[in-house]
């Protein structure tokens, strides 16, 4: 245990420390060189933060618990958003950084109309307030506490042992918030990037050798699939997480919404150093994306096979017993520092996307216009430490959300998501629409959308067809009040503002070509054409 936590604490200030040495002489006291690293972001960092703030333990804990109780139909939110990021790349980046905006809000204002951007900074607010960041911290203290046995090490409650761990990563999440903003934070991911590879492919190897015995992994390998060739089937079915039907309706818009329009993670890319980085940091994310179910799924797989005759409780319990399992002594703790990084990704790029929203689309044009960059900056870190704080009170209480922890993130995420997804993607391809039909669609949506998931209206769909189908009414109702009612604001899509160079990568469409192939090739392998042929 002792060398466990060496190792950790070892590994997770190197991070810290060798992150705020590369970036102590960069500007962060101005609010763009603190909120958006000064916009010189290049490539390979994007895609590393990109990749870290995205995977955190919701993930790790929660895709693979889909693993253990279902089978892969679950890497469509990893595998399919490897098409996301191509749109991305080619059609919601190029219009951001032509404009210059610093959060996504900007878009709907200058779309619709300051109002109608108030109510969507809100929506932003509110989830990531109540339910991202908390989420973050709670399936963190999940992951943590499973691996380290906190319970039985220090003999805490259940409730105490998320309780430590919950303040652990809420304290190192004000640090990062304190010392350097998004700069500090992109560093930290790339450098826990290159450990969450090796960290996240060492799980499966393990577990594989653990399951083969002397035969060693491809012995494991193969036991496993002859024993569970069902479990290799990502054509999920109405009973699975992912239906697969749902890969063309509201998962694909839950996607667009998730890497196109959440500030949380589109920050990375506005924060480009120009649009040939930012366009290349999108298709690099793309490209680790398909390698997800190897470490974010298949462990889940696996860990129902080690355990099949003794199952777990909980399924979401299955990767934490799977690494404390099958793991060297030695390795726990620079796994767990790796993991640890991840949740403290997440957590930071969500504190500085709230912080970011609050500071300059409501503390600036509403309570203070004018605030210096200066004063902006420093009253954003104590917003920051306050959220984080609010967050630690508020994450042990997630003990009573169900099992099927990422599932549940999701289908509580559609109340805001598509709603606010449907009047930027709406607002780019069409000008008429009124701002008064974008805030009837926010609530009708919002409203339909809760109907049917508390179970007033029992539609015996998926959350994901239910999304889609108030997407396209949205849609309708917004085209025709545009032909009715015509908007008078003019905006203008097609003026560069210069903010940053707008020439694209030169090899971004070979590059996507090669992506979409590599889709079509993951999902046959995972198929009865594939290894789920019984």
């Amino acid at each position: 245990m002792l060398l466990t936590i060496t190792s950790f604490v070892g590994f997770t200030a190197l991070v810290l420390g060798t992150s705020y040495y590369l970036t102590r002489k960069k500007d962060a006291s101005s609010s763009e060189g603190y909120f958006l690293a000064g916009r010189g972001l290049t490539g390979w960092v994007i895609a590393a933060s990109l990749l870290l703030t995205n995977l955190s333990t919701e993930q790790m804990v929660g895709l693979n618990g889909q693993g253990y109780m279902f089978n892969m139909s679950g890497m469509g939110y990893e595998v399919g958003a490897s098409i996301t990021l191509i749109i991305v790349a080619f059609f919601f980046l190029p219009r951001y950084l032509k404009k210059g905006y610093a959060t996504i809000p900007d878009f709907i204002g200058e779309r619709y109309d300051a109002a109608t951007k108030q109510f969507v900074n809100f929506l932003f607010l509110a989830g990531y307030v109540l339910i991202l960041l908390p989420t973050v911290l709670y399936s963190g203290a999940i992951g943590m506490g499973g691996i380290f046995d906190i319970m039985g090490t220090f003999h805490l409650s259940p409730m105490m042992a998320i309780i430590v761990v919950v303040i652990a990563i809420g304290v190192l999440g004000c640090l990062y918030t304190v010392f350097g903003g998004l700069r500090i934070m992109a560093i930290a991911d790339t450098l826990n990037g290159i450990g969450l590879i090796i960290g996240g492919l060492m799980v499966p190897l393990f577990a594989l050798a653990y399951v083969g015995g002397d035969g060693g992994i491809l012995a494991g390998l193969t036991e496993v699939v002859k024993s569970h060739p069902e479990k290799f089937n990502a054509i999920g079915n109405a009973t699975d997480p992912v239906p697969f039907a749902t890969m063309f309706t509201g998962m694909l818009l839950v996607n667009l919404f998730y890497w196109g329009c959440n500030q949380t993670i589109i920050q990375r890319a506005l924060a480009a150093k120009n649009l040939k980085e930012g366009q290349k940091g999108l298709l690099l994310a793309a490209i680790f994306k398909l390698f997800g179910p190897l470490y974010l799924i298949i462990p889940g797989i696996i860990a129902f096979h080690i355990f099949q005759n003794n199952p777990l409780e909980v399924g979401d319990m299955a990767y934490p017993m799977l690494v404390k399992t099958v793991l060297p002594f030695y390795l726990t703790g620079f796994f767990a520092a790796v993991l640890f990084g991840a949740i403290l990704s997440s957590f930071n790029a969500a504190l500085n996307s709230t912080s970011t929203l609050f500071m300059l689309n409501v503390y600036k044009p509403l309570i203070k216009p004018t605030a210096t960059d200066h004063e902006l900056v420093q009253k954003g870190k104590f917003v920051g430490i306050f959220l984080a704080i609010f967050s630690m009170c508020v994450a042990p209480l997630i003990a009573k959300a169900p099992s099927g922890l990422f599932n549940y993130l999701q289908m509580v995420n559609g109340f805001y998501n598509v709603p606010i997804f449907t009047l930027i993607i709406f607002g780019m391809l069409n000008k008429t629409a009124p701002a008064w039909s974008a805030k009837v669609t926010l609530i009708f949506f919002m409203v339909g959308y809760g109907l049917t998931q508390l179970g007033v209206i029992n539609t015996g769909l998926h959350f994901l067809h239910i999304l889609a189908i108030l997407f396209a009414v949205s849609v309708v109702f917004m085209y025709i009040t545009g032909r009715l009612w015509s908007s008078s604001n003019k905006y203008d899509d097609g003026k560069n503002l210069n903010v940053v160079d707008i020439t694209p990568w030169n090899k971004g469409v070979w590059v996507s070509v090669a992506i979409v192939l590599c889709v079509f090739g993951v999902y046959v392998l995972f198929s009865s054409l594939g290894i789920a042929a019984s």
